[in-house]
């Protein structure tokens, strides 16, 4: 294998894509029902890997954590703060039982096997994937009062623990929240994570990209009048105004729209409007007719950001009944968004700045329309990397700060910084979108590739030290990590189910991995819910276990 540790030394980003490549081909072969996912996949290819010998910078892995950690809270900011209350006391009890029964299982461990203090905090940071508990451990030991000789075994113990069971610290956490609490709950967790949505859109429908309903709301259907009638009383038919006459074909010619014009029999129209509505009035037109010269019309869709002082905090029955005529003819509102939630299109909602209008007509319609309503967006497929730079410094910053506890340093770290400005910047995003666009593809993409890339890395640099370990001092110490890793989550997962009753899947394995701060046991459960659903309920027990878990480095020194 000299000649792949050559290439790899030489080039150690090949070792990195090719776990990538390799781990996501494993991560989609199915063992039974069992998957492993392309993260999983990764990083147990990764320690293959790093048997040849690999060294990848330290710097690589806190670059693609942050764009992962960024890109989570992003996209999930206008939800999380709208989130926040007393519904999220669930959430701080779920990560406060992870710690306590983290805890408990490493003490008691500890005590049966006879591991030293250093062993027994190395394998809490690793077997609980809480790399603070390395530093908190160690300065512990350091006021102990033992002779240096001792301090150095014990911290180097701690390194050693660490090192053995991180890998499985990773691994076991997917296999609990996407293989294990499925079972537990009898649904999959993409199956509530669609229900979850829809409650929170308030029961309206969102289609994911490429799906379409059968059925559209809005048709444009062609009749040829039997008898002779008005575009005011044809359009008058709906008290809605949920359907308009967009064009008049008499004989040959095309006849210019006003809503005086008297439409004679044999005219052709052009109605555009609400299904029902133009099934409701068809019986009074005449015969539909189709493929008619000339009268062909391009609709438009536009997304506008309400802004108009005038309707503000009305509901939309009020700006219906406000609206100048000629605003409002032809127009059709299809959604609309408030922080990237649906809301339902009822006449008593009220309608805020800031909101997403989505509307419908003819170009020129659409057009008048927005300048009156607001600022339309015009989507784009480029990122604002001065908004997002900006983003990951203020995080990364964030991070940096520290408080102490006693002795005990407390502080967000870089992963903390990042999820928490990420949050921020993407609810202010939400509220002024005419700046800052990140298209969802590029979230996606920073997601996939942070998480899996992180995960690759820690595999490559810990995988080698980890199997050696194993091989010098006995399947103990892994032994111990396995127990670590699922026993705390087992026991929180039915806490959670039985005791705080989460009864969705989706929520509970977000709560769930974020209380063990598992990041790539959130990224597998992300990909398996294929919305954002999890990531609340992730980001408030992810924040908390930062704190809760790094306490643990001092109280298992003081207790083993």
């Amino acid at each position: 294998m000299e000649w792949l540790h050559s290439i790899f030394a030489k080039s150690p980003e090949i070792a990195l894509f090719l776990c990538l490549s390799l781990g996501y081909l494993l991560g989609k072969v199915k063992f039974g029902k069992f998957q492993l996912g392309g993260v999983a996949g990764s990083l147990l290819v990764a320690v293959l890997v790093s048997q040849v010998g690999v060294h990848v910078d330290a710097g690589v892995k806190a670059v693609l954590f942050a764009l992962f950690i960024y890109a989570v809270g992003y996209e999930s900011g206008p939800k999380f703060f709208s989130s926040l209350g007393k519904q999220s006391i669930k959430e701080i009890i779920m990560a406060a039982v992870m710690a306590a029964t983290g805890l408990l299982t490493v003490v008691i461990m500890a005590k049966l096997f006879a591991l030293d203090k250093g062993l027994a905090a190395g394998i809490a940071a690793g077997g609980l994937t809480q790399s603070a508990i390395i530093g908190t451990a160690s300065d512990a030991i350091t006021k102990l009062g033992l002779d240096a000789g001792e301090v150095a075994r014990l911290q180097g113990n701690v390194a050693v623990g660490y090192a053995v069971t991180y890998v499985f610290g990773s691994f076991g956490a997917i296999i609990v929240c996407v293989n294990i609490l499925p079972k537990l709950m009898g649904r999959g967790i993409r199956d509530d994570a669609i229900k979850a949505e829809m409650a929170m859109n308030s029961g309206v429908q969102v289609l994911g990209q490429g799906q379409a309903n059968a059925v559209t709301d809005l048709v444009g259907r062609l009749y040829q009048l039997n008898q002779a009638n008005s575009i005011a009383k044809i359009e008058g038919f709906s008290p809605s105004a949920a359907i308009t006459i967009e064009k008049v074909k008499r004989g040959s010619k095309l006849i210019a729209i006003n809503p005086t014009l008297e439409l004679l029999a044999g005219d052709i129209i052009l109605i555009v409007g609400r299904r029902d509505s133009i099934l409701e009035v068809a019986p009074q037109l005449g015969t539909e007719v189709f493929d008619v010269d000339g009268m062909d019309l391009i609709m438009q869709r536009s997304d506008v950001i309400f802004s108009n002082q005038e309707f503000s905090n009305k509901t939309l029955q009020d700006i219906r009944l406000q609206a100048k005529e000629m605003t409002r003819h032809g127009i059709f509102l299809e959604k609309i968004t408030r922080a990237g939630t649906a809301l339902p299109m009822q006449a008593d909602t009220v309608i805020e700045l800031g909101d997403v209008v989505s509307i419908y007509g003819a170009e020129q319609d659409v057009k008048k329309a927005s300048a009156i309503i607001g600022v339309a967006l015009i989507p784009s497929p480029k990122t604002d990397f001065v908004y997002m730079g900006a983003g990951l410094v203020v995080g990364l910053l964030v991070g940096l700060l520290s408080a102490k506890i006693g002795s005990i340093p407390l502080t967000l770290g870089s992963g903390g910084g990042a999820l928490l400005s990420g949050l921020l910047f993407g609810w202010y995003r939400s509220k002024h979108q005419t700046f800052g666009e990140m298209p969802q593809p590029a979230v996606q993409l920073l997601k996939d590739l942070g998480l899996a890339g992180f995960v690759t890395v820690v595999g490559l640099t810990s995988g080698l030290q980890a199997v050696e370990t194993i091989q010098a001092q006995g399947f103990t110490i892994f032994g111990v990590g396995m127990v670590v890793t699922i026993l705390p989550m087992l026991i929180t997962m039915l806490f959670g189910r039985y005791i705080l009753n989460y009864d969705n899947t989706a929520i509970l394995a977000g709560a769930l991995s974020g209380s063990r701060s598992a990041n790539p046991a959130f990224g597998e459960v992300l990909d398996k819910a294929e919305n954002s659903i999890p990531t609340v309920p992730f980001a408030i027990t992810y924040a908390l276990a930062n704190v809760f878990l790094t306490l643990l480095g001092p109280l298992i020194v003081a207790f083993v």
